[in-house]
């Protein structure tokens, strides 16, 4: 409904600032990392928004960039991650180290975040895998192919990040899906 806004800004009280439109003041949520990067009280801005309605509330959401607004609606669609924590995320790390991270399934990375657990960080992982980093290469060493699909599994049954890779670097080369679910299951059990 509201994509972007440009006017003065006219106060910062973290997390939230004030931008003046034609002589209305929007109140706009904004993560630390946009918030540092604002010029002075008194400058024009730009941001890009997310309008979120509520029954107890209208809430908007900036930011200075369209990628940073795509990762935070990415961030919102997660199962148990609402606005507060996905801005949370974005104070913690840019979207390139988000991306990062979601692309080479670092659990612990995301767990430095505040308010991000073990369980929220392994869901991120997961829900979010091929949709932000999907553009970074692969560093050496992640999963590829069908390994992808195993780790997937173990993951969605409740099995950590790090079991999971322990698990499947037990796997033989070119090992089909469901055999590779079979064995790393099998290994886990003995574990």
């Amino acid at each position: 409904m509201i994509g972007r806004i440009t006017g003065k800004l006219i106060e910062k009280l973290p997390p939230v600032v004030c931008i003046d439109v034609g002589g209305v003041g929007y109140e706009i949520d904004v993560p630390m990392s946009t918030l540092y990067d604002l010029p002075e009280t008194g400058s024009t801005i730009t941001l890009y928004t997310h309008l979120a309605v509520r029954e107890d509330a209208h809430t908007l959401y900036g930011f200075l960039s369209a990628k940073e607004r795509s990762a935070f609606r990415a961030l919102i669609k997660v199962t148990g991650i609402g606005a507060r924590t996905a801005l949370s995320v974005l104070s913690g790390m840019t979207v390139d180290e988000l991306g990062a991270a979601i692309t080479q399934q670092e659990t612990v990375r995301l767990t430095r975040v505040p308010g991000i657990g073990k369980k929220t960080a392994e869901r991120l992982l997961l829900e979010l895998r091929g949709k932000l980093g999907a553009d970074l290469p692969q560093a050496p060493g992640t999963l590829t192919n069908g390994r992808d699909d195993i780790m997937n599994a173990l993951l969605s049954l409740g099995y950590s990040s790090s079991e999971s890779q322990a698990a499947l670097k037990k796997l033989p080369e070119g090992v089909e899906v469901a055999e590779g679910i079979r064995l790393a299951l099998k290994s886990l059990s003995r574990a």
